[in-house]
């Protein structure tokens, strides 16, 4: 396990800081314990799906401290997400986590 005080190689706007914060109180996840999982999941012909949770420290992540929560990505998916923006939507079509990158968007 690796913690960065350098900059985290994702961004998190302030919508979905708000909202991924709301879910830590309404859940009750105690952040010195559990940290947001970003990574990738899948391949393939449908390509990588982006992948968000809250997770322990596994030995091959990086952590970077952001605000009062920390974000955790494998090593291997680092390449993946590197320059990822997390936005939060909510209106009348999208509700959910955005993800935008230079090469796809995808919701969840």
């Amino acid at each position: 396990m690796s913690f960065f005080n350098e900059e985290c190689p994702i961004t998190i706007t302030s919508n979905a800081i708000e909202h991924i914060r709301t879910i830590l109180q309404q859940k009750s996840i105690n952040t010195n314990l559990y940290g947001l999982r970003v990574g990738v999941k899948g391949g393939g012909c449908g390509g990588a799906s982006p992948l968000l949770g809250f997770d322990t420290v596994k030995e091959n992540d990086h952590c970077y401290m952001l605000k009062d929560f920390s974000v955790i990505v494998e090593k291997k998916h680092l390449m993946y997400v590197l320059g990822l923006e997390i936005d939060y939507e909510d209106n009348g079509e999208i509700k959910g986590f955005v993800f935008n990158n230079p090469n796809e968007k995808a919701v969840v």
